[in-house]
């Protein structure tokens, strides 16, 4: 099974309620701009958090370029979470023509 998901599988996912999504990025990143409907938890704390993140769907993390969240799918899967990393991180779904939040957001 892939653990990467494009920007347009991920809205697909995320428009059916089908994966919780998770963005890693630091506060000043995920206040410029993000995903509608993710939650934000900064890649530094993804360890604290892990006990309160619900393992009964799919996670799907993200963050700029799909580094970060390539390595926070990679620790989730290994501890039995079915994780997947958004590929090509916001630069791809804003690139992708995908909606930003707040309506003037931008990829920081």
């Amino acid at each position: 099974m892939d653990a990467d998901y494009t920007p347009q599988e991920v809205a697909a996912l995320l428009a059916r309620g089908a994966v919780e999504l998770i963005d890693v990025r630091e506060p000043v990143e995920y206040e410029a701009g993000r995903i509608a409907g993710s939650r934000h938890v900064p890649l530094a704390e993804l360890p604290g958090w892990a006990e309160s993140i619900a393992r009964e769907r799919p996670l799907v993390f993200y963050c700029r370029s799909g580094s970060r969240s390539a390595m926070a799918a990679d620790a989730f899967r290994g501890a039995g979470f079915d994780a997947h990393n958004m590929a090509g991180g916001l630069l791809d779904w804003h690139a992708g023509g995908l909606p930003l939040e707040p309506d003037d957001g931008r990829v920081a």
